[in-house]
């Protein structure tokens, strides 16, 4: 792991962890936190369902597998900071974790649908958003409070949203979230809370500080607040290189290049350009078709590289036809969020 801060603890996957692997292990899966990692007892832990509901729920971790059916889905998580790095190099960005490409995994994830446990609790009138709750108290929020968020109601009932207890046939370790988390599937990883405690539906978006004031896209110029800027979620198209990873000298001649691409909500990526000369030509490579909706897909070309210094450079298009900005320039925000612009990796070719 690539290891941004210790306290708390904030690390991304390295390039060749998630080369050529369609899930990423446990143990190379990246971490965003925004406060200490909580230690729960999971006999002691229960889950409250409350708010806009016509029967209020307090489920232990046993009583949620044995009411409700379980389900796995394959979804890729991505932080809203991933690539954050190449924003900085634009213009310094005090404060923020310079992320690279590895704020970005997939798993196959176990639990139960969201969707399920709102039935078995009833949604009332006015229910428009479901909030989540979480113990971990983070320093970084003004005031200082719980980590939370929340999601649409619309998108908490689609089926996708997994209460999770398992990742890659493994229970869920700790530092993942154990004994329960959310995943919401093609949305930024902010949304997918985990240590969840409480499920709230609610007429309001949630107005943890979390969900107000951080994650929201901003102008350039402007001072984060509550409500200010766009709320994020959906994960915007994107794509990085994989492989080589520019840590060291490669041949020159044909090379393998290989990489991720991903398309958040249920879009999936249709064509990923690869250039060897700044964008001035493309390359079309190799895409595999998409395992699930939810989850990235890895492409790969060959290419004649050159003796020398190479500027390598990705771009993804998705279902919708949308394809990436080519600067970062042009995407810069203050908090650093969704650097979706072309990927670029120097690499050195040498005999």
């Amino acid at each position: 792991m690539l290891v941004h801060e210790w306290e708390p603890f904030n690390a991304e996957s390295p390039r060749h962890a998630l080369a050529g692997r369609l899930t990423t292990g446990v143990e190379s899966f990246y971490s965003r936190n925004h406060g200490p990692i909580p230690h729960i007892d999971p006999d002691a832990w229960r889950l409250r369902v409350d708010g806009l509901v016509d029967r209020p729920l307090t489920l232990s971790l046993g009583e949620l597998r044995e009411r409700f059916a379980a389900r796995e889905i394959m979804a890729t998580l991505q932080c809203a900071g991933n690539r954050r790095q190449g924003l900085i190099e634009v213009r310094d960005i005090p404060g923020e974790d310079p992320w690279g490409p590895g704020a970005t995994s997939t798993a196959l994830w176990t639990g139960v649908p969201l969707a399920d446990v709102l039935a078995a609790a009833g949604l009332r009138a006015g229910a428009e958003h479901v909030a989540f709750s979480a113990p971990d108290v983070s320093l970084l929020a003004d005031p200082p409070q719980p980590y939370g968020g929340s999601i649409p109601l619309t998108k908490a009932i689609s089926g996708e949203v997994l209460l999770a207890w398992g990742m890659n046939g493994r229970p869920l370790p700790q530092a993942h979230g154990a004994p329960l988390r959310v995943v919401v599937p093609g949305w930024i990883g902010a949304r997918s809370v985990k240590w969840l405690r409480e499920i709230t539906v609610q007429a309001e978006p949630s107005a943890n500080y979390f969900q107000a004031t951080a994650y929201r896209l901003v102008p350039p110029e402007a001072q984060a607040g509550p409500g200010v800027g766009v709320s994020l979620g959906p994960v915007a198209l994107n794509c990085d290189i994989l492989r080589p990873d520019g840590t060291a000298p490669v041949p020159p001649g044909p090379t393998e290049v290989t990489g991720y691409a991903y398309a958040g909500d249920d879009r999936s990526v249709v064509r990923v350009d690869v250039s060897l000369d700044g964008g001035r030509t493309w390359e079309q490579a190799e895409l595999d078709a998409p395992v699930s909706p939810w989850s990235w897909q890895h492409w790969r070309l060959t290419v004649d590289l050159p003796p020398g210094e190479t500027v390598l450079t990705a771009r993804a298009w998705d279902s919708t036809a949308a394809t990436q900005p080519e600067s970062p320039a042009s995407v810069w925000n203050p908090k650093g969020y969704v650097n979706n612009s072309w990927a670029r990796l120097h690499v050195t070719a040498t005999p």
